[in-house]
């Protein structure tokens, strides 16, 4: 297929990678500065532009990898006739394409993508489409990127998006809080790494409750008060622990 990439960022960048690796062509990338339209363009080996009338019109798809705040007043300015438009947000309705054209749809990456990556990540799909064909045709798009492609619609694609940002990005956050605590108390975070990752590895062949452990489960009080001494100066971490202790102790 023939595509044009609205966007610059890191969604538009490896998916424009993904889209080259596959053997599509890439027309064009546009987006708003200069500077990072005429470098994405440059590592996509592609034109740019960053004015919306010399937009190519001869594309098969125009996929919109833009912050979800600005699809609406993008698709707004775009007039793309029958042309077949997607949008690469979670928690966006695939409607707010009707401004720009008659054909639209979704094409979303359940992923957490940086453009500094080196090595492109395996990426599941979810993608609706506003008819039957155009479902068809996104999803036929989205097989030659991935082997993981699902029809998911708006209120479908928004539970997945929320549980995503629990497992993605409230786990980071966790990641986060725990690389300070260990600094402030000087232990090396590092050691956690193989922890990080093999608790995650397990999740392929196991339920998360499956492999839940630590004290809460086993309701040892005499290690969680212990922990929770050694918290005592970081209120906000001895929070989560209790709150974290708490739910994982009522779920059990």
């Amino acid at each position: 297929m023939k595509i044009v990439i609205i966007g610059t960022g890191h969604v538009a960048t490896i998916l424009g990678r993904k889209i080259l690796a596959a053997g599509h062509e890439l027309l064009q990338v546009f987006g708003r500065n200069s500077l990072y339209a005429e470098a994405l363009a440059e590592t996509l080996s592609t034109t740019y532009t960053t004015d919306k009338n010399h937009l190519d019109l001869s594309a098969d798809l125009y996929l919109m990898a833009i912050s979800d705040n600005a699809i609406a007043e993008v698709a707004g300015s775009l007039q793309l006739g029958k042309k077949l438009v997607v949008h690469t947000a979670g928690s966006v309705s695939k409607d707010v394409l009707k401004a720009c054209s008659k054909n639209y749809g979704v094409l979303y990456p359940l992923q957490s993508l940086r453009r500094e990556m080196t090595v492109l990540p395996d990426i599941p799909f979810l993608v609706d489409g506003n008819t039957d064909d155009d479902r068809t045709l996104i999803a036929d798009f989205a097989a030659t990127l991935s082997n993981q492609v699902q029809f998911a619609g708006d209120e479908q694609r928004l539970k997945l998006h929320v549980a995503a940002v629990i497992v993605s990005n409230f786990s980071n956050h966790l990641y986060t809080l725990a690389q300070e605590f260990c600094l402030q108390e000087k232990v090396d975070f590092n050691m956690l790494l193989p922890l990080i990752t093999g608790i995650a590895d397990r999740l392929y062949q196991f339920s998360p409750h499956e492999v839940q452990t630590g004290p809460a489960i086993r309701r040892d009080e005499g290690t969680i008060q212990k922990h929770l001494e050694v918290l005592q100066q970081h209120a906000s971490l001895k929070e989560l622990y209790q709150v974290f202790t708490k739910s994982i102790q009522s779920v059990h």
